[in-house]
């Protein structure tokens, strides 16, 4: 069964509205929607290098690249506290700039009283500026991100733990609570073949972002074999994709759409429409997002099943 997930709005006014937030969570819960998406950038360069790789220009979206972007465990935290069924994921945080045990702590918290409606979607960002910011090497963060998993999970899964890496390392530490059901899942974004492996070998979800079709079967493909070559099942790995994110104009095109579910996508997310008459900022506010699901599942959804 396909499931509906949301990316939150992030537009000031929206994302940082306390108010906005409790009823958006009680809105997405009465459309029966599984999930809601935040995002992470610790801080934006106003010049960075590599350029942004998922628009055009190979500039962030808003003026200046001046988005708000609230802490999105925090927010998560906030909205769990105003909802009781409606599951909540990162995408992504950018797990080489935080310490991995501090972020083991924050997300067993938020699991544990969130009643386990925590996903833990970690990806190693693209901007260097950022890293040298909080003071992390940007060279070996593909090999941070997956001490940072092998970190957290040792923590989760048992006390006194101990773990060994390059990066981190420690022996004999309790860290309680410990999540609802043993361990946080873990979602790895990153659509290159090193990030697709890695996902296969140790994520229990993957969220590619700006993907096409094609492209999307093709990697889901070496998900499944990078999953088999460990040992795991070809479906150990939830696949969460956004469509809308490669293509905003065929967002709702079942066409378009059917091509990432048949190559095993099993959650589709979609961003609301924000601006306009239509849109949530605008005079109908979260009932034009109730519009925007509803039109969603007849045209999309009901045709894919």
């Amino acid at each position: 069964m396909l499931r509906l997930g949301m990316m939150a709005p992030f537009t000031d006014g929206l994302i940082t509205s306390g108010g906005f937030l409790r009823d958006l969570a009680g809105t997405l819960e009465e459309c029966v929607v599984e999930s809601l998406w935040t995002v992470e950038h610790v801080a934006v360069a106003e010049r960075y290098e590599p350029l942004y790789p998922y628009s055009d220009d190979g500039r962030i979206p808003g003026s200046s690249g001046a988005v708000p972007m609230p802490d999105p465990l925090e927010t998560i935290a906030f909205l769990a506290g105003s909802s009781s069924s409606l599951r909540f994921g990162t995408a992504m945080i950018v797990a080489p700039l935080h310490s991995p045990v501090v972020l083991a702590k924050r997300a067993a918290t938020i699991d544990r009283h969130s009643g386990g409606r925590l996903m833990l979607g970690l990806g190693i960002g693209w901007q260097k500026e950022e890293y040298a910011a909080v003071g992390v090497p940007y060279k070996d963060r593909g090999q941070r991100l997956e001490e940072c998993v092998g970190a957290m999970r040792a923590l989760w899964r048992s006390g006194p733990a101990s773990y060994q890496g390059r990066n981190v390392s420690f022996e004999g530490l309790h860290s309680l609570p410990r999540p609802a059901g043993g361990a946080v899942p873990v979602v790895l974004g990153g659509n290159s073949d090193p990030a697709v492996r890695r996902a296969g070998r140790i994520g229990d979800g993957w969220f590619p972002y700006t993907i096409t079709p094609e492209d999307f079967a093709r990697q889901a493909d070496l998900l499944r074999e990078a999953a088999r070559g460990e040992g795991r099942p070809e479906d150990a790995v939830e696949i969460t994709v956004w469509p809308g994110s490669c293509d905003r104009e065929r967002a709702a095109d079942p066409s378009w759409v059917r091509g990432f579910v048949d190559a095993g996508a099993t959650r589709l997310v979609i961003a609301p429409h924000v601006r306009g008459s239509d849109g949530i900022s605008g005079p109908r506010g979260l009932d034009a997002l109730r519009e925007q699901i509803d039109r969603y599942r007849a045209e999309v959804l009901e045709k894919l099943s």
